[in-house]
């Protein structure tokens, strides 16, 4: 049985970013085996006890942050569990894809599932429920603080569990009282801890962060494969990706890029005819490549490696060790996973700019054979200019979208949350900033393949000819103007659907060239 196939084990098996995307997508099935299933069982009974003892245990049997110290009776502890998912169910702002909920639901299982947080088994297979039955709660974007985790998120995915909030069932929006009883599925009654257990954890974040690091790869990809067409466009040297050089200063991203461009560039009619040329160097953006994709790539690769551990640990708060030992601590603070999603905002709009440069490049209209603003005809028409100041447009608002949230604090909840991470700001600019870099990418797919087409009849190398062969079956060759924005578009789509990146490693193994080499760390599994 394929791993997609074979059941992921909640709580005891490692989670990837592969098996967390399939477990959303319904792809790959998801279960609870019978020891996980005791160590939550036994996890309840110790939370159980302890709140009807007599020792204030945070959570369990007293209020919450600043009202740590209020004592709450065993009587009051059910209402308390549905004032702390109304209370904080503060979320405004445009709601969350359904994809992303899924992830949430899916870590938030996961995290739970180990045994540590004080769940009930009931609750856990309700959860399961609504994403095995895609019963998808409506969650806002916008309102938390990274800080004692997600909170107002986080309460607005399990306000339905208490048959209160919004579901989304086949794409329509109902309040959930009304789709539980049309479907005849009653509310639950929560039990002592288990809204704090819900509510605690870095699940918006670290869902924001898997779903981040698939798009950030295939645009990298993508990068490599319309960096070489560029490259090849404009008649440009392949030696500074000679694997020497790159060996003298071993970063494993531009190792890895340096690599895929010599693949990329391998049998092309272009690349040979020139090589007697007297250019002594092309500039930055293409010269450099290996080092600024590569930089990029290694900034991916932080992020992966933290959102890794995140999505494999447990972050709510108290923490049950086992009936002797449970500790308040701080494993809901999202500044473990804040940074690296900053540091990888920065890298994807980086990404962006040289990308930006190289189409600059390719209207420049100086390098033999190719027309001014890639159009013959210029004057009456203005070419390919137009597009390019929308690729300048959106380089520039991922600019201003760089600044760190991570840098930034604001105390809440009184004081008691004095230092916040403001991780899920940084998560939700990242995916701005990657919905804008996938248009800039998709303007120089346009320029590029514009450009391949005045190299005929040369051609390229295999990968990147069937690379242009997918461009030039969607969008036709311009020799006037005409409404580019239904292009750019279409580009786009090429680029987010991972066809272009598809067609280019499908191509490679056809053929047998190596195109990815030994290094899978840059990979989803």
């Amino acid at each position: 049985m394929s791993a997609i196939n074979q059941p992921f084990a909640y709580g005891e098996d490692e989670l990837h970013l592969g098996s967390a995307l399939a477990l959303a997508r319904g792809i790959r099935p998801g279960v609870i085996r019978p020891t996980a299933a005791a160590k939550i069982q036994k996890c309840s009974e110790i939370v159980a006890r302890l709140a009807s003892g007599d020792r204030s245990v945070y959570g369990v049997n007293t209020g919450f942050g600043p009202l740590c110290s209020t004592r709450i009776s065993p009587e009051e502890t059910r209402k308390l569990q549905d004032n702390l998912l109304r209370s904080h169910s503060v979320g405004v702002g445009e709601n969350l894809s359904d994809e992303i909920a899924r992830l949430m639901l899916v870590l938030k299982i996961h995290a739970l599932a180990q045994g540590h947080s004080g769940i009930t088994r009931a609750t856990l297979d309700r959860i399961l429920w609504h994403l095995d039955n895609g019963v998808i709660p409506v969650v806002p974007s916008q309102g938390s603080v990274g800080a004692s985790g997600d909170l107002a998120p986080l309460s607005h995915l399990f306000l339905p569990l208490i048959g209160l909030g919004q579901v989304r069932v086949g794409g329509e929006i109902m309040e959930t009282g009304a789709y539980f009883r049309k479907s005849g599925v009653l509310p639950l009654s929560l039990g002592p801890k288990e809204a704090l257990a819900l509510i605690n954890g870095t699940q918006f974040m670290s869902a924001h962060g898997v779903a981040a690091l698939e798009r950030f790869l295939n645009c990298l990809d993508t990068a490599d494969i319309l960096g070489a067409m560029t490259l090849e466009a404009l008649l440009g040297s392949a030696k500074p990706f000679d694997a020497d050089l790159h060996r003298l200063r071993p970063y494993e991203g531009s190792l890895h890029v340096a690599h895929r461009l010599r693949q990329l560039l391998a049998g092309s009619e272009m690349v040979e005819s020139h090589t007697a040329c007297g250019r002594v160097q092309d500039p930055y953006s293409l010269r450099c490549m290996p080092q600024v994709h590569g930089a990029s790539r290694n900034a991916w690769l932080h992020l992966k490696s933290v959102i890794l551990v995140e999505i494999n640990s447990v972050t709510d708060n108290p923490i049950i060790i086992d009936a002797d030992k449970f500790i308040s601590g701080g494993n809901f603070h999202g500044q473990p996973i804040a940074l690296p999603l900053d540091y990888a905002a920065f890298a994807a709009s980086e990404l962006g700019n040289i990308s930006d440069r190289r189409t600059y490049l390719l209207l420049l209209g100086g390098y033999e054979g190719l027309p001014k603003l890639l159009m013959r005809n210029i004057g009456l028409n203005s070419g390919f200019m137009i597009p390019q100041y929308t690729s300048a447009s959106l380089v520039t608002e991922n600019k201003t979208l760089c600044f760190p949230a991570s840098a930034d604090s604001i105390p809440t909840s009184l004081g008691q949350e004095d230092h916040v991470s403001m991780g899920a700001v940084g998560a939700r600019k990242l995916m701005r900033i990657l919905d804008n870099l996938e248009y800039i990418l998709a303007v120089e797919l346009l320029c590029a393949a514009q450009a391949f087409d005045y190299r005929r009849p040369l051609k390229s190398g295999p990968l990147l000819e069937a690379c242009h062969n997918l461009v030039r079956n969607r969008i036709d060759h311009a020799e006037e103007d005409r409404v580019f924005a239904a292009d750019i578009r279409t580009a786009a789509d090429l680029i987010r659907s991972k066809d272009l990146a598809r067609t280019a490693a499908e191509q490679a193994l056809r053929d047998g060239i190596d195109l990815d080499g030994e290094n899978n760390a840059f990979s989803l599994d």
